[in-house]
């Protein structure tokens, strides 16, 4: 183990060598290319910008209305008939959009539940086994001009929804 360690303090600058050494090798001028890398992701950040606002945005007026705890009180019968704590019913929600929502979430949870809870566990495990489906697929598929994402969408939340399970099995094994 303290061999990987060791290992990852010098990776990235072995890496970034590895480039300048193939660069040269290749005489490829290498920062031009770098600049002009950095201009193509400056302008997928730009296009894509508008998608991430509106994301954000919508997720904070969830939050702040009192949406998302509505929401599991009135799922508290589904919930409860499929075991699944209802305050992790926000986190599983807010995850699909946003990532750094879920954690504020996750964070009033620690604070009034605790972080060694059955809850804080199933919150913890779960940011790990979950994606935000709707960020990733809005800011990819824009990003690539794709209009048509087939399957994308059942498969992403079917892999969520094995994620949300699995992260419930393990945390009741705590």
């Amino acid at each position: 183990m303290q061999f990987f360690m060791y290992l990852s303090d010098f990776l990235i600058p072995i890496l970034i060598f590895y480039i300048l050494g193939f660069g040269l090798l290749t005489k490829t001028p290498v920062f031009e290319e770098f600049v002009k890398g950095a201009k193509e992701g400056l302008s997928v950040t730009v296009s894509i910008l508008p998608t991430l606002i509106g994301l954000l945005m919508g997720v904070g007026i969830l939050r702040i209305s009192g949406f998302l705890d509505w929401f599991a009180g009135v799922a508290r019968v589904i919930t409860d008939l499929l075991q699944i704590p209802a305050a992790l019913l926000p986190v599983i929600f807010v995850r699909l959009f946003s990532s750094s929502a879920a954690t504020g979430l996750v964070l009033d949870l620690f604070r009034q539940y605790g972080a060694d809870s059955q809850i804080g566990y199933g919150a913890s495990i779960l940011l790990s086994c979950t994606e935000t489906v709707f960020y990733t697929m809005s800011i990819y598929f824009m990003a690539a001009k794709v209009k048509k994402t087939r399957y994308t969408l059942p498969g992403a939340l079917l892999a969520t929804a094995a994620g949300v399970a699995a992260s419930l099995f393990f945390a009741a094994r705590m």
